[in-house]
Parts: structure tokens; C-alpha cells; sequence
């Protein structure tokens, strides 16, 4: 039987949540106080340039990049309006929907990724527990993943006479089997919510923030509120006593599930999950059967590369090969939630030659895939015999959140190598040489590369650098310097 645990580790202005699964670890979110998420947040903009060629608009909501508003995201809700209704919409043009100069109230959609601001929408919901609240809209709408007919009519019916003036709702799956009581307590809690972002609207001035989203862990438990989780151990006491209060106003049969963990061990020690997120930084993820995955990810996509390794099976080539891509559907599945990777995914599964082993595979990675809260769409096999496939863009993935830029390769993966590097500063020593009058060179060079120079019995590079130009070269050590980072000062 599973077991799934929530574990909240909590140090000052970081907050990390990891669901794990069996103890295997699933997933990780990550908030740092400097970097708090804002997909959620409501904010009071102004527009600073409409660009009709793109259909879109740049809003000026008080952060250090202008955030990104498309003409389709300026629309009336359309997730509760019929089929037959959504076809007739048409969305009209962006210089007729803002100008330049106009203050406009907005909600982000996708966080800052990259090079890109966030993105906005002007169709504000606020979520809850049960419902969505969709402000000046009538409709109800509900979850798609509600299934039943008859439940999908008895939740719309309760939830029809909470619309109002204000605004509409959408009922979420959590809200299956719920009474009229607890559709109520959320319903009239946020319209709580709404009319304080509309007090705010009028009080505060532009490019400011309406609306804050719900800190990590009770946006998470918020929206786990479906899975059967067994356990959610926090090893914060202020952070427990503000889960808590927060489980018992809005999710009270979680609260039995709290537990303060006060070990002396760390948290994420105990249960494996601090090893198990540098293994998920790395390139190489190793199989069980001695086979192992190459993750490559780009700022266009992401590479998966699958070899057998030390996996020889004990029949054939083509069984081994076949039992080594089965087993790395899984390992994919797993290490795509883990490391939150989003968008184009292309996967180099080793060659097949039988049709029913590649049908298989496709299948076998469908099934891994449909465990994952995100969205994936898998497209089958290209005729090179790679797989295409997308996964939902949610958050930042765990590289970028914990990693950053190399000082030495500067993103590329690669640094020169240490003999390249001693050839261009005999180049440079001989550009400058023609250049200016000097008695003698002095070179400042990382360690590597100032003893690779020096070492004249097996290179005597610099002596016949010296007799070449007629002039004395010295070398320094910069300690502080990368491999490939050198300075020439003419004497």
C-alpha cells in the first residue's frame, strides 16, 4: 500500500516542501522570502506600450521587468460558458481593449521565467478549498475531473445561489461528495477575500500589490487537499501553529494529520530527501538494471538520452534493449516531476526493431506520465525514432531554482583545456610584442596553466617563446582566476 508523506523543512526566509511517496521522493517545491512565487497575486498596473503586431501589451506592476499581457488574456471567463458559445467568442483587437497610460487591475498567470516578464490576465479568480471565484460573472462552473453527471448537477445547483453581484464560481474536484454547509464557508470566504482586493483597488496607488497568494505550505495543502496523504510533518513550531490554524479554518480533516517533527536528525536527512535532490541536479540518473539517463536541459528544451550501460540481460540484444527502455519510462516519469521539467521533452530511447516493443514503451511511459499532477501530452515515435513530448510549464524547475551560471564556462558546460589556453597567451604575447616596445612580459595565469607553462622540461613552451621574440617572459599564479582566464602585462 502507498504511503505519502508531506515533509515542510522551515530555516529563515525558506520554506522546502517534499512529497514522498513510498519513500521515494516525488516532488519538491521550494520558496525563498527574496523569491516568493507570484503566480496568484493581484496587482493595480499601468500600461506602458500596446504592440498591435503582437496582439499583447506591457503593464508596469512595480517589478524590475514590465509584465506581459496578451489580447486573449483580456477576456470575459469562458471555462463555464457552452461549448456552442466558446466557438462564437472572438477576441477583439488589443488597441481596442487598453491604451497607453491606463491603469488597469491584473493577476499573474506564470512567473517570471528567464529572459520573459510574468504574464497577466485581467480574468481574476481567487481559489479556495472547493471553489474558484470568478468576480462579475454569474456562471457556475464545474471541475471537468467530476465525471458523474449527477454529482456535476447536485454541486452546480448548491453552488448556483452563492453567485451574486460580486461574481461566479467554478467548483473544483475537491469539492466531490461536499455538503451545501462547507460550499458556503468557502463561498462567503472569498468573497471576504474579494471585497478587501476591491477596498484596495480604490486605496492604494499604482503598481501596486492587491492581493498576496497563500504562503508555500498552505498553498500546497490547499491543493493536495484530493491525495491520500498520510502524514505532513513540519519541523517548525511557528510554522505548524500557522498550518494548523490554517487546516482547521479551511481544510479540518488534515489537522489529524499535522505532526511537529522535533528529531535531532534533520528532516530531510532522515527520509533521504537532501541526497535525493543533489542526485536530481545531476546529468546522469543511473538504473537499477546498471542502465542509466542522460538530462540534458536547454532554454529550448529538454534532451533525454537513454543507454544499457552495464545492463547485458540474459537472452538477447533486442530483450535487453527493450527491458532498459521500460525500465526508464519510469525513471522519466519520476525525474520530470522531480525536477519540474517543463515544455518541449525529446526522448532518445535506444533503438527497437520490433513495432509491438516501441508500442510498449509509448504505452509504458503514457502510464508513468498519468501519475503526474501536471499536464503531459506524449506524441508516439518521429521517424528519426525519437519521442516527442510536452509537459505543462508550471514553476521554475529545481536546476534553475537552486543553480545558477558557471563563473568559468559561463552556461556552455565546457572550459578550455589548459593547453589551449598556454597557445593563446603565446599569441598574445606575440600580438603585443609588435605592438609596443617592452624589455620583458609578465603573464598572470590560473594555477593549471602557470604550471603547465613553467614545467620546461616537458613542454618548453616558454623558452623558445623568449628566443622567438628576443624578450624575457615571467608567469605569475592568480590563484583566483578561472582556467581560462589570463592576463598579459607588458614590463
Amino acid at each position: 500500500m502507498d504511503s505519502v508523506e508531506l515533509l515542510v523543512n522551515v530555516t529563515p526566509n525558506e520554506t522546502r516542501i517534499a512529497l514522498v511517496d513510498t519513500g521515494i521522493l516525488k516532488e519538491v517545491q521550494i520558496e525563498r522570502q527574496a523569491k516568493r512565487g507570484m503566480v496568484g497575486n493581484i496587482y493595480k498596473g499601468r500600461v506602458t506600450r500596446v504592440l498591435p503586431g503582437m496582439q499583447s501589451a506591457f503593464v508596469d506592476i512595480g517589478l524590475e521587468k514590465a509584465a506581459f499581457l496578451h489580447a486573449s488574456d483580456i477576456v470575459s471567463h469562458t471555462e463555464c460558458v457552452d461549448e456552442t458559445e466558446q466557438k462564437q467568442f472572438v477576441v477583439k483587437d488589443i488597441a481596442e481593449l487598453v491604451r497607453e497610460g491606463q491603469d488597469i487591475v491584473v493577476q499573474v498567470v506564470k512567473d517570471p521565467l528567464g529572459t520573459k516578464g510574468a504574464r497577466l490576465t485581467t480574468d481574476i479568480t481567487l481559489p479556495s478549498r472547493y471553489l474558484v471565484f470568478m468576480p462579475e460573472n454569474s456562471h457556475v462552473g464545474v471541475s471537468q475531473r467530476i465525471e458523474s453527471e449527477e454529482e456535476r448537477a447536485r454541486l452546480k445547483s448548491l453552488a448556483e445561489p452563492f453567485c451574486d453581484e460580486l461574481g461566479g464560481f467554478i467548483i473544483r474536484t475537491a469539492a466531490e461528495g461536499v455538503n451545501e454547509e462547507e460550499l458556503k464557508q468557502d463561498a462567503d470566504f472569498l468573497k471576504r477575500l474579494w471585497r478587501k482586493v476591491i477596498e484596495r483597488r480604490v486605496k492604494y496607488p499604482t503598481r501596486s500589490m492587491l492581493y498576496g497568494e497563500l504562503a508555500l505550505t498552505q498553498r500546497v495543502l490547499r491543493d493536495f487537499v484530493g491525495m491520500k496523504i498520510e502524514k505532513i510533518r513540519i519541523d517548525s513550531k511557528l510554522c505548524f501553529n500557522e498550518v494548523k490554524e490554517f487546516c482547521e479554518e479551511f481544510i479540518p480533516e488534515m489537522v489529524g494529520k499535522l505532526s511537529l517533527y522535533a528529531g535531532n536528525q534533520p528532516l530531510f536527512d532522515v527520509y533521504g530527501v537532501e541526497n535525493a535532490i543533489q542526485i536530481a541536479l545531476d546529468k546522469r540518473v543511473n538504473l537499477k538494471s546498471g542502465g542509466y539517463l542522460i538530462i540534458e536541459q536547454t532554454e529550448a528544451m529538454t534532451t533525454i538520452d537513454i543507454n544499457t550501460g552495464a545492463f547485458v540481460g540474459h537472452r538477447n540484444l533486442e530483450e535487453t534493449i527493450f527491458n532498459t527502455n521500460i525500465e526508464a519510462t519510469q525513471a522519466i516519469a519520476q525525474q520530470l516531476q522531480l525536477r519540474n521539467l517543463g515544455g518541449i521533452i525529446i526522448i532518445d530511447f535506444i533503438d527497437m526493431q520490433a513495432e509491438e516493443h516501441r508500442n510498449r514503451v509509448i504505452q509504458s511511459l503514457e502510464e508513468a506520465l498519468a501519475k503526474d499532477r501536471v499536464k503531459t501530452n506524449v506524441n508516439g515515435f518521429t521517424q528519426l525514432g525519437l519521442v516527442e513530448m510536452t509537459r505543462k510549464r508550471t514553476r521554475e524547475s529545481l536546476e534553475h531554482v537552486l543553480c545558477g551560471e558557471c563563473p568559468a564556462c559561463h552556461g556552455r558546460g565546457q572550459v578550455k583545456t589548459v593547453e589551449t589556453v598556454c597557445y593563446e597567451i603565446m599569441r598574445e604575447i606575440i600580438r603585443v610584442h609588435h605592438l609596443f616596445s617592452s624589455e620583458q612580459f609578465v603573464v598572470y595565469a590560473s594555477r593549471a596553466v602557470a604550471e603547465y607553462l613553467i614545467n620546461e622540461e616537458s613542454h618548453g613552451l616558454l623558452a623558445e617563446l623568449e628566443v622567438f621574440i628576443g624578450k624575457q617572459v615571467q608567469v605569475k599564479t592568480e590563484v583566483y582566476y578561472n582556467q581560462d582566464q589570463f592576463d598579459v602585462v607588458v614590463m
